[in-house]
């Protein structure tokens, strides 16, 4: 097997231990924190979502159906952009400390950050996760792989942003709104 691919894959194997480990860590030390949940499955579609991206686009990006011939280009474009994303991730973890959570909850001392990336907009955690995914695809050099992986991956979170924010609204109300006001999703001045 092609060194690129097996390096696509051991990076997406850690890139998921690395989630898995942050949810266990979070889960062990919030469950007494927890005041309210507004999840709503979100993060199990979301995981549904990703899965479908993942096994779509691996499928067709072990194979030449769609592939882009500068190989060599387009992987280190894609790396470039997953250690890009896996930065923005956990600089906003980091940023939201006690705050962060995998699920859609309220916990105790709930507070609204709006400092470092959280200062223009409101999910840069959630836009860590699409550079990620978006570099993994983009490694392949395979522009159907590219779509097979992101259509699903973006419907999961978009569909999770709609869950979060209403919760947010119904926790904090005109406080929320007034951020809404001043930011944007995903990305500054656009969206």
């Amino acid at each position: 097997m092609d060194i690129k691919l097996q390096t696509i894959i051991y990076f997406s194997y850690l890139y998921g231990f690395f989630e898995i480990f942050m949810s266990v860590r979070q889960r062990l030390k919030r469950k007494q924190d927890i005041v309210k949940s507004g999840d709503k499955s979100s993060i199990w579609i979301l995981f549904i979502f990703i899965g479908i991206g993942y096994f779509l686009s691996f499928m067709i990006g072990f194979t030449r159906i769609g592939r882009i011939y500068n190989w060599d280009s387009f992987f280190a474009i894609g790396a470039i952009l997953a250690i890009i994303g896996l930065l923005i991730r956990i600089i906003s973890i980091l940023t939201l400390k006690q705050h962060f959570t995998y699920t859609v909850t309220k916990i105790d001392n709930h507070e609204l950050i709006d400092t470092g990336l959280y200062k223009n907009i409101r999910h840069p955690g959630y836009l860590g996760q699409l550079i990620i995914f978006f570099g993994i695809s983009i490694a392949f050099s395979n522009w159907i792989s590219m779509i097979l992986m992101m259509l699903p991956v973006l419907i999961g979170y978009l569909n999770r942003i709609r869950v979060e924010e209403i919760f947010l609204i119904e926790q904090m109300g005109q406080k929320y709104l007034d951020y809404q006001e001043r930011t944007k999703r995903l990305i500054p001045m656009i969206y």
